[in-house]
Formats: structure tokens, C-alpha cells, sequence
């Protein structure tokens, strides 16, 4: 038994979380880059690479889904309320911070 639940039962959340996770993200990808345009992503995205766990969360059920559900929220709440636009979202999510010190 993994968590309370047998193996199957776990592999079938696992899977239907993952499938949930690339719809809701292709969804997202999809508003992004009809706010943004394709042209303007390529060109103002940065290197900045994933952290560990978002590698990591692909085990956890639900786990990756609900990571991309945060990224919206970050949107809504942090950008467009305090209107900013879509393309400095994605300019935040894609490039480095730079620490001041």
C-alpha cells in the first residue's frame, strides 16, 4: 500500500492527475499566448530553469496540477489586479530575479 490506498489505485490518481495537469496547462498556455502572442513569448523569455520540485511533483498525484493552478493565481492576484499586464508575468516567470542586497 502506498498512502493509504494499493498500488493501482494510486497509479490511476497519479495518471488522472497528470492528464488533468496538461489540460489545465495547455489552457493556460493557450490564454498566455493569445494575451502575449507567440512572437512576443519567444522573444522576451528568459533561461530560467525549473526548480527541482516542479521536476519532482510528476509523482505526487495532483501535485503538478495544483502548481500550475498557483502560477494562475499568481497571475490574477499579483499582475493583473495591480494591473500589470500578462507579458510582464511571463517575463517574471521566465527570467531570473535579481537579488538586491
Amino acid at each position: 500500500m502506498i498512502a493509504g490506498m494499493y498500488e493501482q489505485n494510486f497509479i490511476a490518481y497519479m495518471i488522472f492527475g497528470l492528464i488533468l495537469n496538461f489540460t489545465l496547462s495547455m489552457i493556460f498556455g493557450l490564454y498566455l499566448s493569445n494575451n502575449i502572442g507567440m512572437k512576443e513569448m519567444i522573444e522576451s523569455k528568459g533561461n530560467k530553469t525549473q526548480p527541482l520540485f516542479v521536476s519532482l511533483s510528476l509523482f505526487i498525484p495532483y501535485a503538478k496540477m495544483f502548481i500550475t493552478l498557483y502560477r494562475v493565481a499568481i497571475l490574477q492576484i499579483f499582475f493583473l489586479n495591480k494591473g500589470y499586464t500578462h507579458k510582464e508575468f511571463w517575463i517574471y516567470m521566465t527570467s531570473e530575479q535579481e537579488k538586491s542586497s
